[in-house]
């Protein structure tokens, strides 16, 4: 995601949060049922914040074992070639 993109992204969140906020506070509803309500929306964006924290933790750990995958293969065939060039010197001498 691009930067500017994260940014709108975030200008949109922090638009729907005040809007959200605002609206609660101006219905003619009564304390007890508004805390009600701001308990249950709070208990609702604590579950997505940790449904998409989990998500963006999964594509990590996904994406560390691809780099580590070749970070190994490209490992792996320098110590061949070091081995191969080692043998070839070996035998030249």
């Amino acid at each position: 995601m691009s930067e500017s993109t994260g940014s709108r992204v975030s200008y949109l969140l922090v638009g729907l949060g005040v809007g959200g906020i605002l609206g609660i506070f101006l219905t003619p509803k009564s304390g007890k049922n508004t805390r009600k309500y701001l308990a249950l929306k709070a208990e609702e964006g604590k579950e997505c914040a940790q449904h998409k924290a989990r998500e963006r933790a999964e594509d990590l750990v996904e994406r560390s074992k691809e780099v580590a995958a070749r970070q190994k293969e490209s490992i792996s065939e320098a110590v061949d070639a070091g081995r191969d060039a080692y043998h070839r010197l070996s035998k030249a001498l």
